[in-house]
């Protein structure tokens, strides 16, 4: 089980990095940030793809063509949590080496984009939520867990589907 969600997870883990890359250094030139947003979704959602096609993997030739719902559950977390962490990591790189003024652009955004449809009296308060979100996400720890969490929760509805999906008990012997 070990060597499979290994192998899927690293599969999953160069896909979500690869397209990441794209989505970073090439989609982020010329999209706004609600298409940014779109695409880094939708690179998690398809890294997740991985999950299912490791656990069919262990099911159909490791496992004789068997499963249950916590074996797949097992090793689809396990699959899952590969991508996560390196997602994390990347994304800490991204916004402290690679691009670091990126979170003060996004913010900017954000709050133009508030000052634009808050009511004089909602906005002291909605720019007030927005300067402690930036706080919180200032920490590279924060960025690494929140990113992380993201992609394993992704993974676990991904993991939870397939092992359903995919499960198959011995036949009864007639």
């Amino acid at each position: 089980m070990k060597s499979t969600a290994l192998r899927y997870g690293l599969l999953a883990s160069a896909f979500v990095i690869i397209v990441g890359c794209f989505n970073c250094l090439i989609l982020a030139k010329t999209a706004d940030y609600n298409t940014q947003e779109i695409a880094g979704y939708l690179t998690i959602a398809l890294s997740m793809v991985f999950i299912f096609f490791g656990v069919r993997h262990y099911r159909d030739k490791v496992n004789n063509g068997q499963l249950s719902f916590g074996q797949g559950l097992k090793l689809g977390l396990l699959i899952a949590l590969i991508p996560a962490i390196f997602f994390g990591l990347f994304n800490v790189l991204y916004v402290e080496v690679i691009d670091p003024g990126w979170q003060d652009e996004y913010y900017g955004h954000y709050v133009e984009n508030v000052k634009a449809t808050a009511s004089p009296a909602e906005l002291p308060g909605k720019l007030n939520d927005l300067e402690k979100q930036k706080e919180f996400f200032s920490s590279p720890v924060m960025t690494f867990l929140v990113m992380t969490a993201t992609v394993f929760i992704i993974g676990v509805i991904v993991a939870i589907i397939s092992s359903l999906a995919l499960r198959k008990s011995k036949p009864a012997v007639v």
